[in-house]
């Protein structure tokens, strides 16, 4: 590879690895603890009684001057001898805690390696994965307790999440492309038709005109729907104090003037202080009650309710219906996912309780679905209590 200029040519540049970091750990600890153990014995020899100066003793002959003379120099050459003795020995400590030092250095390297080798696995594995073989997992072996797996274990973790969450991304760009592609082709082949007339008059036209117009309609309420769908999860960035029986009351105000009048609509609402962004639980509410209105026979009832249920405002909405199996119900939140009843008074595009879904999620609330009493649905949104009222 070229030099550059942060990398002059000829400069040698030491790569700081874990296991170099690793290695120069237990070297340093080793070297330390060496040390200090040499510290200590040394000390320990040279104030041991046998290192003390040696004292001689001559009698009543001590005041003869040879003999002085002669045992002061039998006491330096004994100190001398001491001296040297402790320097060979503090000499020949060090020389051996250098060659210690070393070789704690090479088998620290090695242990070091073999401790990171699960770690050198896992990114050679790791680097093989790409959005084209989530499948594959790093399938790390070793006891349930040790840290290495599972670290693996939740590395294995993510990349199912994230194999999830790229299949239904697929579904759900497959999905839309459909829903958007099926209004625009019926739209063309009525142009077309109308086109290949010679001779149309303006009642034929004017049916034309009206047909693309309703499919225009269907496709900006498609295009909301996913709008409403893709801002809701991106998160709430903005909230605001509201009763979820207010939110309740206004949107079946809209919406009763369309209620079939074969469908009996029981109302209770009483109040559920919470915080939120007013447009989206709106949405949610609508959603809810839309979905009930869908699926519900002629002759059925559907009831909404909003209380306070242990002090969590919630909002309850059910419905009389076709029976919906339990192990179906959580597909229903699904993108584009419908019940299959042909009973149903409009088809819809599937994108309603994704959207509730995905509001109760930006707003932190939880939603319990259940099978109706009578058919249908039960579904309760529990919202977090309203933080000043918490902190009441």
């Amino acid at each position: 590879m070229s030099a550059t200029a942060s990398e002059p040519a000829g400069r040698f540049r030491i790569r700081w690895s874990a296991r170099l970091r690793l290695t120069l750990l237990y070297g340093t600890l080793f070297l330390v603890s060496g040390a200090t153990l040499l510290a200590v014995t040394y000390l320990l020899v040279v104030q041991s009684p046998a290192s003390k100066g040696t004292k001689i003793t001559t009698g009543n002959a001590s005041r003869n001057p040879a003999v002085q003379e002669i045992t002061a120099q039998i006491s330096y050459v004994a100190d001398r001898q001491r001296q040297e003795a402790q320097r060979t020995l503090l000499t020949r400590s060090g020389i051996a805690l250098g060659v210690m030092t070393g070789v704690s250095g090479g088998l620290g390297w090695l242990m070091a390696g073999r401790v990171l080798r699960p770690v050198r696995v896992m990114t050679e594995r790791a680097r093989r994965i790409s959005a084209h073989n989530l499948h594959e997992r790093l399938a790390m072996p070793g006891p349930a307790d040790d840290e290495l797996k599972n670290l693996g274990d939740t590395f294995d973790g993510l990349l199912a999440r994230l194999d999830t969450a790229f299949d239904a991304q697929r579904r759900f760009v497959a999905n839309a492309s459909h829903e958007l592609r099926t209004p625009l082709t019926l739209q063309r082949t009525l142009i077309e038709v109308a086109l290949g007339n010679p001779d149309p008059d303006t009642k034929d036209l004017r049916a034309v005109c009206e047909r693309a117009l309703a499919i225009g309609e269907e496709q900006e309420r498609l295009i909301e729907a996913l709008l409403t769908l893709a801002s809701s999860q991106s998160g709430v960035f903005r909230t605001e104090p509201l009763d979820l029986a207010e939110v309740v009351t206004d949107v079946l105000d809209n919406v009763t003037p369309t209620q079939p009048e074969d469908v009996a609509l029981d109302v209770t609402l009483a109040s559920a202080p919470t915080d939120g962004n007013a447009g989206l639980v709106e949405r949610l509410v609508t959603n809810l009650v839309g979905n009930a209105q869908r699926y519900t026979h002629a002759g059925g009832w559907i009831r909404v309710t909003t209380s306070l249920e242990g002090g969590v405002p919630t909002v309850r909405v059910v419905n009389s219906g076709p029976v919906v199996p339990r192990d179906a119900i959580p597909s229903l939140y699904q993108p584009f996912q419908r019940l299959g009843h042909r009973s149903a008074r409009h088809d819809g595009h599937g994108l309603g309780l994704s959207i509730v879904a995905a509001v109760a999620d930006a707003h932190r609330a939880r939603i319990v679905t259940e099978q109706g009493p009578e058919g249908g649905l039960d579904i309760t949104v529990a919202f977090p209590r309203r933080r000043d009222l918490t902190d009441a």
